[in-house]
């Protein structure tokens, strides 16, 4: 490629890692030397500018950008408030998470939640993120859809909590949700999603305040096996609740 475009060979793998921001001159010429023409070369580069963007914002049915950080994430630590993390959600679940916010179109509703169980692909892999999931409390205690899903929900995650902690309930200082992504060969992201917009960071003071976050939260959160006695209370007081009994998780 470099003898193609008659430039040093640093100078390509610069750019293909991102180390430098290419010229729209060197843009159009890589991009011709791979045979795009001006359409695809118009529309890469307006996502190619923003990601050398310390902060941007998308609309919140794009994919694109979250799905390619969780796949190349080498590590991903989060906190949920409000509900149950995407990637161990299970699909009745986000359902009646679309259906409750009456927010998304009806006719959309099937392909959003499709489109979190395809996310959920990576926690499947051999090299998989190293993940960390903290959930607080009020998550556990959002009551949503029937006493079956809710269920379902807490058995998920309570056979994923070598990678989730608790937050206990009187744990108020924290109002709003946050991921941290962490990469082999980038440098990191601090991902935050609202009903309106999905905003990345990759400002060093951003992802400084994340960490301070999450180191917090390792002091306060329960432990893992707390974590499973917190779920297993839920779980047991949902059945205490119900005229139907479930399986004995002893």
């Amino acid at each position: 490629m470099a003898v193609q475009l008659g430039w040093d060979p640093s100078k390509v793998s610069d750019i293909e890692l991102g180390k430098v921001r290419a010229s729209e001159i060197d843009l159009v010429q890589y991009l011709t030397s791979c045979g795009k023409d001006i359409d695809f070369i118009d529309a890469f580069r307006g996502r190619y500018y923003n990601a050398f963007d310390l902060f941007f914002a998308q609309l919140p049915d794009d994919l694109r950008t979250l799905a390619m950080a969780e796949a190349i994430a080498t590590k991903i630590i989060s906190l949920d408030i409000m509900t149950v993390p995407g990637l161990v959600q299970v699909e009745d679940y986000a359902r009646e998470l679309f259906v409750d916010s009456h927010i998304e179109a009806p006719e959309d509703i099937e392909k959003f939640v499709q489109a979190r169980m395809e996310r959920q692909a990576i926690m499947r892999r051999p090299s998989r993120p190293e993940c960390l999931f903290y959930v607080h409390e009020l998550a556990l205690r959002m009551q949503l859809g029937s006493a079956a899903v809710r269920e379902d929900q807490y058995l998920r995650l309570l056979f994923n909590t070598h990678i989730l902690r608790v937050v206990p309930a009187h744990i108020t200082a924290f109002r709003s949700p946050c991921v941290l992504y962490e990469f082999e060969k980038a440098s990191p992201v601090v991902y935050c999603e609202t009903d309106m917009a999905k905003v990345f960071a990759q400002d060093k003071t951003a992802v400084a305040r994340a960490r301070r976050l999450f180191q917090r939260l390792d002091a306060v959160a329960l432990d893992e096996e707390q974590s499973r006695s917190k779920l297993m209370e839920y779980v047991s007081g949902l059945r205490e609740d119900s005229d139907v009994p479930g399986t004995d998780l002893a």
